[in-house]
């Protein structure tokens, strides 16, 4: 982005010089320039071009309740002076880990009773994947790891969130995906319905996740249900 302001000019070389970006085409950021955002403050962002912007993603979908929080900024400076860190591997835990993961099932369904916390979505997917096949192994079904997601889903951005998302751009950034995760189509059917009606495009791709899941259960040797239970194909 042009700028008449030295500083901004000065944290956009320090973008070029040193930072890799996620999701870029570098030649291009380097050309333009990233947007430097300074501060924040309830849905809204300010970039060091003085531009008011409202934050329609929050973030990235992980600022729920708005920037500048006092109470937040509180709680973090409290917490930070009595333990700043500490990991729960080796039978261990602190109380502000074990107090959040009760507030969190006190208001999950019914039955999700435990939490494993992760540091982003993309290592929580790649968590559940790992969990749920070892889950099956131990069970005595480990050829039952077949996991259907949905052509352009996005699932993170690590080996195995890559591989259940269904961006093709990033399945061609390290030979995605790994074994075991197919895709179906998409139930977009304001781009690709077609001819069909809203009502048939659904039914169609409804159909597509039947039809995967029929062949996964074959090669997988997962015990099928009775025929009489499933949607008919059209």
């Amino acid at each position: 982005m042009t700028s008449n302001n030295p500083q901004t000019r000065e944290w956009q070389a320090l973008s070029n010089d040193h930072h890799l970006a996620p999701f870029s085409d570098f030649k291009q950021l380097k050309e333009k320039g990233p947007r430097i955002i300074t501060n924040a403050k309830g849905v809204y962002l300010w970039d060091s071009e003085g531009n008011k912007i409202l934050d329609g993603m929050a973030g990235l979908w992980c600022v729920a309740i708005g920037y500048g929080r006092d109470e937040l900024a509180d709680a973090a400076a409290k917490q930070m002076r009595e333990l700043p860190y500490y990991n729960l591997f080796f039978q261990t835990a602190h109380p502000p880990a074990l107090e959040l993961a009760k507030a969190i099932a006190d208001v999950a369904p019914e039955g999700m009773n435990h939490v494993f916390f992760t540091g982003s979505g993309s290592e929580g997917n790649d968590t559940m994947l790992r969990m749920v096949r070892h889950y099956w192994a131990i069970k005595g079904q480990p050829n039952k790891k077949v996991i259907i997601s949905r052509k352009n889903g996005y699932h993170g951005s690590t080996v195995a969130g890559a591989s259940l998302g269904g961006m093709t751009y990033m399945h061609e950034q390290g030979d995605l995906p790994i074994p075991g995760i197919v895709h179906i189509a998409q139930p977009y059917w304001f781009a690709e319905g077609g001819d069909m009606t809203p009502e048939e495009f659904g039914m169609w791709a409804a159909n597509q996740l039947e039809e995967k899941f029929w062949k996964s259960a074959l090669i997988t040797s997962v015990p099928l249900l009775p025929s009489r239970s499933r949607v008919p194909v059209a």
